[in-house]
């Protein structure tokens, strides 16, 4: 740091040169954050100091929180939900993982049993929670085998994760059939609905993920990614208190005697945006978003099987994976020929795509010519 401050036009040139060179979110395909609502950022910038890790200070937005967990609560299937907003889905699963471990404390070396497909922050589990996360299997839908699920079982599984809506190909596993097997086993069940969550609802004929099964004991949403709200904003619902009591720390120096979160400061501002999303948009606006991502999702579809690219699955949401070979080889190429900014999967290996909010008609139709041509040189 200088011994002396720069002027603010200094400081905003700085800025302005950083900010240039970030990727703008219409050349990127490959990401599931998009551009926050212009309402989320207005309400973010009104509780910009706001800091829930010490709500008794911040009485107001506390209850703005309040009222973003029964709106969650009402799209999940829970009237009365427990549980805060997070930081994002790896705090989320972070802390049913936590939960669950809490929980079962007569068990000495617990295990967890996640899909193959599950996102990497489990990995990231295993690691901070010293917790054996053993992973099942996925069948050639690229949905989790319930049968290996079951035979992973001991007397030491304390809990499951089905994913609804998976990072790398959108699939939704059998939840309701992970449902059964938890509660025929008397453990957890927790969903990684980060990116579903906000997808699955407004899609007519979606498969069961939610509080609506009765073994479902946790789940993860993320807000910033399809809840258009601004980043970082998560949130992790519980079906009963009992689990967030698991988590409850002594706070003798704050204003609140005690914390259930993971994180000590935590940003009212994201608290806020979320609310002001949430309200604004109600369920039709968010039915009209999704509406148009997945008419932009079977536009692709459409477009690449015309130069002969197929997906790896029919896509159960806005997440397309197109077979394709060499892919990492055509991701760079991708990039430096054209700027776009796509995603590889790691099995089967594959060009990953995301239809956000922020992709349009021309973007998408823009991007398959560009494809052809990437791939016939």
């Amino acid at each position: 740091m200088q011994e002396h401050g720069q002027n603010w036009e200094d400081v905003k040139s700085s800025l302005i040169q950083a900010r240039s060179k970030d990727i703008p979110y219409e050349k990127v395909l490959s990401s599931m954050c998009t551009y926050p609502h212009p309402v989320a950022v207005e309400a973010y910038k009104m509780f910009i100091e706001s800091n829930m890790g010490d709500y008794g200070l911040f009485m107001g937005t506390y209850e703005l929180e309040k009222n973003v967990l029964a709106m969650l609560g009402d799209l999940l299937h829970n009237s009365r939900p427990y549980g805060y907003l997070t930081t994002g889905g790896t705090e989320s699963n972070i802390q049913a993982v936590r939960a669950m471990r809490n929980s079962c404390k007569s068990i000495k070396d617990p295990n967890i049993i996640v899909p193959a497909s599950a996102h990497f922050s489990f990995d990231k589990i295993a690691d901070i929670l010293q917790i054996d996360v053993r992973k099942a299997r996925v069948l050639s839908d690229l949905a989790v085998d319930t049968k290996h699920v079951l035979s992973l079982i001991d007397k030491n599984t304390v809990g499951l994760v089905g994913i609804a809506g998976s990072t790398e190909f959108g699939q939704v596993d059998p939840i309701s059939k992970l449902s059964k097997i938890a509660m025929d086993n008397s453990i957890f069940l927790h969903v990684d609905a980060a990116f579903g969550g906000f997808v699955l609802p407004f899609i007519s004929g979606h498969p069961s993920f939610d509080f609506s099964l009765p073994g479902v004991t946790s789940i993860a949403i993320d807000p910033h990614k399809m809840g258009m709200s601004t980043i970082p904003s998560g949130a992790l619902l519980f079906r009963e208190e009992k689990m967030m009591d698991s988590l409850r720390v002594d706070t003798p120096y704050l204003t609140i005697s005690s914390q259930c979160t993971l994180t000590g400061t935590r940003s009212g501002a994201s608290v806020a945006g979320t609310y002001a999303v949430m309200r604004y948009l109600g369920k039709e606006g968010y039915r009209q978003i999704v509406d148009r991502c997945m008419k932009l999702t079977h536009l692709l579809l459409e477009q690449v099987k015309k130069i002969g690219v197929n997906p790896v699955i029919d896509p159960v949401m806005n997440i397309v994976a197109l077979s394709i070979s060499e892919p990492k080889k055509i991701r760079k190429e991708l990039a430096t020929q054209f700027g776009w900014q796509v995603s590889i999967t790691k099995h089967p290996s594959s060009i990953r795509l995301v239809v956000m909010p922020h992709m349009t008609e021309e973007n998408i139709i823009a991007f398959v010519q560009d494809l052809k041509t990437v791939l016939n040189s």
